[in-house]
């Protein structure tokens, strides 16, 4: 195994590297070569949701790796539309997966994220992506996410997962789980990388022993992150193959699960190699220096759906609101 760990809240560990698998093609077997193929190189760690539409292939990706399954580390979320029914989404997502508890038969140490703080109706226009008349989301607004919490506690408790947390939670979401949580979430995942850093955000987590986990760390589709100059200088001065090493060391350093996505088998590789090199060769000043790029004009989310109501970040559009 090629990856390095970072320690949780309980003392458990997770592997800082992880394959996304956001926004790859459900029903094919490109996913399922993916998994494969990133298991044999040395992933122990793929992220996963209900919403993405492909644990099944993701299963079967696990399954003919010949990875034992001890060493996979899964990361799964509950979608908008479960959160008055965790358990039952929990159960698709075990079954997608072809396994009976996150923690036996596919991996040792499992992760179970509320994937957005936001409620939707379970009984609207679509099972998962429910719209008003007027386009607007179909929110279920007399949902508290306490609750919500409450019921992901309750699988912890059960022995299905062994550890809960966050995804896309600010610092306002947080709090109002917080004061009547009985379990602290291990992690929250984010859009974290050169552009969207989120240092204010990250010096709350870490007051509260949250992991942060970074989704879409090279930025999103055609973002402009991989010819950034700053990044692009730094790669050269340390003698690393491309600015994508940068981009995912950076984060690396500051102790931050990172969550490439590649259909590429080399690209896939080159991702984990890559970055764990550049862990060991970026400094304390090369960390100051893209921890200043945002702030000096190049702040950009690229993941910001219009959920209608503020969900207490900074920088994310007023169209999105």
């Amino acid at each position: 195994m090629l990856s390095h760990l970072i320690a949780l809240h309980n003392g458990q560990t997770v592997p800082a590297i992880g394959l996304g698998t956001w926004q790859s093609e459900p029903n094919t077997s490109e996913i399922t070569c993916a998994v494969e193929h990133g298991l044999k190189v040395g992933y122990r760690h793929i992220d996963c949701a209900l919403y993405y539409g492909n644990e099944k292939e993701i299963g079967d990706g696990l399954r003919v790796s010949g990875v034992p399954r001890e060493e996979v580390f899964i990361t799964s979320k509950l979608w908008g539309t479960y959160h008055r029914r965790v358990e039952e989404c929990l159960d698709l997502t075990l079954a997608n997966l072809g396994t009976t508890y996150l923690d036996r038969r596919i991996c040792i140490y499992p992760i179970y994220l509320i994937h957005w703080p936001i409620p939707l109706n379970p009984n609207g226009s679509d099972p998962l992506v429910p719209i008003l008349p007027n386009g607007n989301f179909d929110l279920d607004e007399s949902q508290d996410i306490r609750d919500t919490w409450k019921a992901m506690e309750a699988m912890v408790k059960k022995g299905k997962v062994k550890a809960i947390g966050t995804s896309n939670f600010s610092e306002m979401m947080l709090e109002k789980i917080l004061p009547t949580a009985e379990i602290i979430p291990a992690v929250n995942q984010l859009e974290l990388h050169l552009y969207n850093p989120q240092l204010k955000l990250l010096d709350y987590l870490k007051s509260k022993k949250i992991i942060p986990q970074a989704y879409s760390p090279l930025g999103s589709t055609g973002a402009p992150l991989l010819t950034d100059e700053s990044a692009t200088e730094i790669a050269k001065k340390r003698n690393l193959k491309s600015t994508s090493d940068v981009l995912l060391g950076y984060l690396l350093k500051k102790d931050i699960v990172v969550l490439p996505k590649s259909m590429s088998p080399s690209r896939i590789e080159s991702n984990l190699t890559g970055a764990l090199e550049a862990y060991d060769l970026l400094t304390l000043e090369d960390i100051k220096i893209l921890d200043g790029v945002a702030a000096g004009g190049k702040q950009n989310r690229f993941i910001t759906p219009p959920w209608g109501i503020d969900i207490g970040f900074d920088n994310w559009p007023t169209s999105a609101t």
